[in-house]
């Protein structure tokens, strides 16, 4: 039973590209400090669903949506909810490393220049930390100034998560960000998720169900749009309400 006060609401939602209905009734609550995996086989709606909470599919022309969805209380998708400021609160990791063609630390400054931090004391200062938080600091601290491009598949990821966290974000979400690495990457990313959760909200998509069982605290398990069954991570692997789910997690079909 779910104890801890939600702080992102999601009732009937539901998201149309054109006249194709890509979710239908979608309703749970997204806890604070916690790891909220979504799984499903692709194309039920998992990445359609966590680029709704950052507004990311404002930018796929004909999407419609409707039914609530809050973040502390505030609707997302209200008038007054400035985007801009949404995705700085509500950051994204890509399933792809996609590092700027600039330097390591032009990387993670990015940001932070943007949103107007010019001093370069507290610049250097919140890039370190920075780095440090997505356990990438003694790694690179020796090369601050040379091309992102350079870094490893992980390392990059872990780089765009240290940029994420630069701007200092609240939630972060991640879109299948292992799908690209190797197994010793991946744990590296996995410890890395354990240890955020100690500040930050984190939603993962994957497509691994052995790793939403390691990292998530709350897992939804996606099917044809809709969220079939959504609770904590142990019940739905181990005494999963729903038939559909139970067929899924067994390998009946997926």
């Amino acid at each position: 039973m779910m104890t801890d006060p939600a702080f992102i609401h999601i009732r009937n939602l539901d998201l149309f590209y054109g006249n194709q209905q890509a979710l239908k009734r979608v309703n749970m609550d997204i806890q604070d400090r916690r790891v909220t995996a979504l799984i499903g086989p692709s194309g039920c709606g998992k990445s359609t669903l966590i680029r709704c909470f950052n507004r990311m599919n404002d930018l796929v022309e004909g999407c419609r949506i409707t039914g609530s969805l809050e973040f502390h209380g505030e609707n997302i998708y209200g008038k007054n909810m400035d985007p801009v400021d949404l995705r700085r609160r509500i950051g994204m990791v890509f399933q792809k490393p996609n590092p700027f063609p600039k330097s390591i630390f032009e990387n993670v400054a990015y940001g932070p220049k943007i949103h107007g931090m010019k001093d370069g004391e507290s610049l250097h200062r919140l890039v370190e930390e920075s780095l440090k938080k997505a356990a990438l600091w003694e790694e690179v601290r020796d090369r601050l100034h040379q091309s992102a491009m350079g870094l490893s598949g992980g390392q990059q990821q872990r780089l765009c998560i240290a940029r994420t966290l630069a701007v200092e974000p609240e939630v972060i979400l991640m879109d299948e960000p292992c799908s690209a690495l190797d197994p010793i990457a991946t744990g590296k990313i996995e410890s890395l998720i354990n240890r955020l959760t100690q500040s930050y909200c984190v939603i993962i998509v994957t497509h691994n169900m052995q790793q939403a069982s390691r990292v998530s605290d709350y897992t939804g398990f996606m099917y044809l749009g809709e969220m079939m069954e959504f609770g904590e991570t142990r019940q739905i692997f181990e005494a999963p309400r729903n038939p559909v789910t139970e067929n899924y997690i067994t390998g009946r079909f997926g």
